[in-house]
């Protein structure tokens, strides 16, 4: 803890024959090495600490100035070492600066009676005119909301949760607003009852009022040009820039929102992208994306999400071009006029679009194609899982994390089959075998409910399924070999449903055991809560297993997992993963065909599938 000094008398009479002047001088604390003579044209009010000013500051690139203090009005502040302040036009406030910090060109900086810094409120996402769901604190990440949101009928569990978190929000709640070590604040106009960590950068932003900023040195925040920023919470490694007006939202790490997007009661976590257009009451987990002006994402949850434009249903099917960003879309405009509505699964996220949504059953189709023909509605099931783009999706989306190691919040398991995927795939195996066994071998079409399903796509359905569940099995086995866990699961966790919170995949079973030890007052604080997720996740592979075991015993119909079932295992998996490449391969060859694709980027992606046999042992 420093320790500060009164000024001397003669330090007092070089600052004011510089033009500094103080309500009482006796309240200017100081360092013991402060030397007073960069200070011009000061006034001091109430009580005031200030570090020593020795080093010089970089205010542009090769640009430095001395640290000090010039041309400011300060009142109830304290200044940390090295900082350089100057030009503030109106006042800095009851603020807590820290070292080597540069603020210049600035309107007010001040914390005002009953500062909540973004922190506490409740906001409603999914539906925006409902009760709130959603408190907003420093901690939050994608689990806890989605666990907030899922369970927010659960009046009890809302209750404790609320609380836990209420607890968390006072301890955690400075006293006046305080300003890291190494943060630039420069033509800045406004910024009221505002935390801000250390290593970020505000340059040009119109007002920052009641928010926390969590930036870090490995992970900087920048805030800039005419962002209006109310009553939120940005984390680590954002960027928030060009015109963005955002109220009651929060913002997840190494989250990019820029050209004049409008966001209220929002939640975006990590690794978001939003330009243009709007969001409200909007769930955005993990790498979501919007980027057209006419894109309202409101009243949804999305995640590994790519919005298209309302306009022209921006198209993303095209699976090797440099822009493709994902295989999620609302729709493609096909040439023939039709709409393709595109469910899909990448990594933890099974996603289902357009009127499929509608019937309960239809989820437990994954992987398919919606396209609508006239008033007809036909139905390809597992049709993505051999495409180019979900190839595509499953290598990039762990290389597009962009967030540092010590930032990480937010659970993201970047499996594409899991058994939470799989599980989908086997309700949709089932539904396929049952219609064919309903109508017999000998008819053009199935219908399922009100959609269509021709018959060449109901046996490739089933055979895309199988090559899933074989590349599944066979994969989780040659991880078990090499992690020594193989055999029978040591426990029965995971053998159950499981569970995707927009992140995390989880046996639903540790979902309700967690639901009870908050209800029950097990969970004493809101980060054991956390803690408990994280526990979750690093116990994957475990519960996995588990659920894997049986899996393989009811596909195989086996007794016991020998060294014989073993060995059929692998090699179902080598037969199932060559198949699968094999139709990735005729996938871009008939997009390359088509002429949209030019032939090095043809080339370089074909050369990557021949690798693929590295990767079978």
């Amino acid at each position: 803890m420093r320790e500060f000094r009164q000024l001397t008398n003669e330090e007092i009479v070089v600052l004011e024959q510089n033009a500094c002047w103080a309500e009482d001088w006796a309240r200017v604390k100081v360092a013991e090495d402060f030397r007073p003579y960069n200070f011009h044209r000061v006034i001091f009010y109430g009580d005031i600490q200030l570090g020593s000013f020795e080093k010089k500051v970089e205010v542009s690139k090769n640009f430095f100035k001395h640290s000090g203090i010039n041309d400011a009005t300060l009142r109830n502040v304290s200044v940390g070492n090295d900082c350089l302040i100057e030009k503030v036009g109106n006042f800095i406030n009851n603020y807590t600066i820290g070292d080597d910090c540069y603020i210049s060109n600035i309107s007010t900086i001040e914390t005002t009676e009953g500062a909540t810094y973004g922190s506490g409120s409740t906001i409603s996402v999914l539906n925006e005119m409902g009760d709130g769901n959603i408190t907003l604190f420093r901690e939050l990440n994608s689990q806890l909301a989605a666990f907030m949101v899922k369970h927010s009928e659960d009046k009890e569990l809302t209750r404790r949760l609320h609380q836990l978190i209420d607890d968390e929000v006072r301890v955690s709640t400075p006293d006046r607003g305080v300003i890291g070590n190494r943060v630039k604040i420069v033509n800045t106009k406004e910024i009221t009852n505002t935390v801000i960590k250390g290593d970020c950068e505000i340059n040009g932003a119109s007002r920052l009022s009641e928010c926390t900023i969590l930036s870090s040195e490995d992970a900087s925040v920048y805030i800039g040009t005419g962002v209006i920023c109310e009553n939120s919470i940005i984390c680590d490694g954002c960027s928030i820039n060009n015109s963005v007006k955002m109220q009651d939202c929060f913002v997840g790490e190494a989250c990019q929102i820029t050209n004049g997007f409008t966001a209220e009661a929002s939640l975006f976590f990590a690794n978001s992208f939003m330009a243009n257009g709007e969001a409200c009451a909007a769930f955005c987990g993990p790498f979501s994306a919007s980027h057209h002006k006419s894109s309202l994402l409101i009243g949804g949850q999305f995640s590994f999400y790519n919005a298209g434009s309302n306009t022209n249903f921006s198209n993303h099917a095209y699976k090797m071009g440099p822009m493709h960003y994902g295989t999620l879309e609302r729709g493609t405009k096909t040439a023939s006029g039709s709409y393709v509505l595109m469910p899909a699964t990448i990594g933890a996220f099974s996603v289902c679009f357009g009127k499929l949504m509608h019937h309960p059953d239809t989820r437990c189709l994954p992987f398919s194609y919606l396209i609508a023909y006239g008033e007809t509605m036909y139905l390809v099931p597992g049709r993505n899982i051999t495409t180019v783009g979900l190839y595509r999706d499953i290598k990039k989306w762990p290389k597009r994390d962009k967030r540092s190691k010590q930032s990480k919040k937010s659970i993201i398991n970047f499996d594409w089959l899991s058994p939470f995927t799989v599980g989908e795939i086997l309700e949709g195996r089932k539904i396929l075998e049952n219609l064919r066994a309903a109508s017999g071998d000998n008819v053009s079409t199935y219908n399922f409910h009100e959609y269509v399903i021709n018959a060449s796509s109901l046996k490739k359905g089933l055979k895309y399924y199988d090559i899933a569940l074989r590349i599944y099995m066979g994969a989780v086995l040659k991880r078990a070999v090499k992690g020594n866990f193989l055999g029978v699961p040591e426990s029965e966790t995971g053998k159950g449903p499981w569970c995707d919170l927009s992140g995390l995949l989880l046996p639903e079973s540790e979902e309700l055991r967690l639901i009870d030890e908050i209800k029950s007052g097990d969970v004493e604080n809101i980060q054991q809560v956390i803690d408990r997720f994280e526990e979750i996740n690093n116990h994957f592979r475990k519960y996995q297993w588990a659920w894997t075991y049986q899996l393989i015993l009811d596909y195989y119909h086996l007794t016991e997992l020998d060294e014989q079932a073993c060995e059929r295992i692998r090699e179902d998996y080598v037969r199932a993963r060559r198949a699968w490449i094999a139709e990735i391969r005729k996938d871009a060859e008939k997009e390359y065909a088509m002429g949209d694709v030019e032939k090095e980027v043809f080339e370089d992606f074909i050369s990557k599938l021949d690798h693929e046999i590295d990767y079978e042992n």
